[in-house]
């Protein structure tokens, strides 16, 4: 009796003790990576409003982009790195030096000051990431400790900028390997996702607000509706996917100093942009909330897939996440009602499937669905997420995402 009370005091003991080390531990991260995220998003703000009043900075693209490579080349990186660094370090353990967290902040201002078509979250993800050597250093943190830091400070600038805090700890659980969640990191990434936002919110940033939106009744007739638009979505995804890995590996070929590749691209854009207009410019978040209000040209989803390709495939920095939430949102503002679907709900239903699809992330799909537009839909954004997941195959929008659990059954061939 006596060792089964002394064994159950160890155990007691052991919890007690990651408890306390992890809720400091999260909290510090939270609390430091909500402040670096807020001085983020605000410079990438303050760089979007630049760009919408002084018309002429999209024609310094071109220079802008310059600067983006010199940027890399001054800390010695190549300016094709991007967000498979963090793939990688939550894979192999090898840590994302500071200094990429620097070079990706600075570029990220350059790309949307000038117009580029691109996000701010897959910086974001390197920033957070990016400071990660810098806790183990200072607490000793083992290899497996510094994975699960990583996810925390993921979790904190995603939270930090978009405003999701439970939707960015899944994501950072569960990006890295598709199909296994690693459970053992929820509740620090919760802790530094919720802290993060805290501190964030504390310091004026706001996090994303849609609109209300009109759901179908929930039946047989409009589940089959949510399905076909689902499917389709998934569709829409793997174009964007293939588009921004088709522009990437075309402007390598043709361009191979990059200096040169980054001024070609920058050209392409603003060559672009003077046909289709300056809605496709910049993360284009404003655009997706009009989607799902019920606002949306038929081709604005064509439109942004092709010019963050050619943006990402120049070098430019940010990311690809929101505008695939531009796309799936416009998507679906244009296909919903051909389905019978209402505007607004299915704009919100193709952004939050499209998500899902690029970066085969469902349980974070869902989470994201509630924290955007509350539960009372969660049916229909299961099913979304669920067919949307299973039907892009293993298109990515990570080229170091590895795949532990095949979508499929065991042995079948794709």
């Amino acid at each position: 009796m006596r060792q089964l009370i002394h064994e159950q005091k160890k155990r007691v003991e052991v919890y007690l003790k990651f408890f306390v080390k992890w809720t400091f531990l999260a909290l510090l991260a939270g609390a430091v990576c909500g402040t670096v995220g807020a001085v983020f998003h605000h410079a990438v703000e303050l760089a979007g409003a630049m760009f919408s009043s002084c018309g002429w900075l999209l024609y310094l693209l071109p220079v802008s982009g310059l600067a983006v490579v010199l940027v890399y080349r001054l800390f010695g990186a190549e300016p094709e790195e991007g967000a498979n660094l963090v793939i990688l370090s939550l894979r192999t353990g090898k840590p994302v030096p500071p200094s990429a967290a620097v070079r990706v902040f600075v570029s990220t201002v350059l790309t949307h000051l000038c117009g580029g078509s691109a996000g701010r979250e897959g910086a974001a993800l390197i920033i957070g990431a990016g400071m990660v050597p810098f806790f183990k250093r200072i607490f000793h943190l083992s290899e497996r400790a510094g994975k699960k830091m990583t996810m925390c400070c993921m979790s904190a600038l995603f939270s930090a900028v978009f405003g999701t805090p439970v939707a960015a700890a899944l994501f950072s659980m569960e990006v890295s390997s598709v199909g296994v969640l690693q459970y053992t990191a929820l509740y620090p990434c919760l802790t530094a996702g919720l802290a993060a936002w805290g501190v964030s919110s504390f310091l004026r940033t706001e996090g994303v607000r849609m609109p209300q939106i009109t759901y179908p009744d929930a039946n047989l007739w409009s589940m089959l509706q949510v399905a076909v638009l689902a499917l389709l979505c998934a569709a829409c995804a793997i174009l964007f996917l293939s588009v921004i890995h088709f522009a990437a590996h075309q402007l390598r070929h043709y361009f191979e100093n990059p200096y040169i590749r980054a001024v070609v691209g920058g050209v392409l854009v603003v060559v672009l942009t003077t046909l289709l207009g300056r809605d496709y410019n910049g993360a284009g978040m404003g655009i997706a909330v009009q989607a799902v209000a019920g606002e949306a040209v038929p081709w604005a989803f064509l439109a942004k897939i092709l010019l963050t390709a050619v943006t990402i495939g120049a070098g430019f920095k940010g990311g690809e996440i929101v505008p695939a939430f531009f796309i799936g949102a416009t998507f679906g503002c244009t296909v919903g009602p051909l389905l019978g679907l209402p505007v607004g709900f299915a704009a919100a239903v193709g952004m939050v499937a499209v998500f899902c699809s690029v970066v085969n992330s469902p349980a974070a799909s869902l989470v994201l669905s509630v924290e955007l537009f509350g539960g009372e839909g969660l049916w229909f954004f299961a099913t979304a997420c669920g067919l949307s997941y299973l039907m892009s195959g293993h298109y990515t929008l990570y080229a170091e995402q590895n795949f532990v659990n095949s979508k499929l059954e065991k042995n079948v061939e794709y």
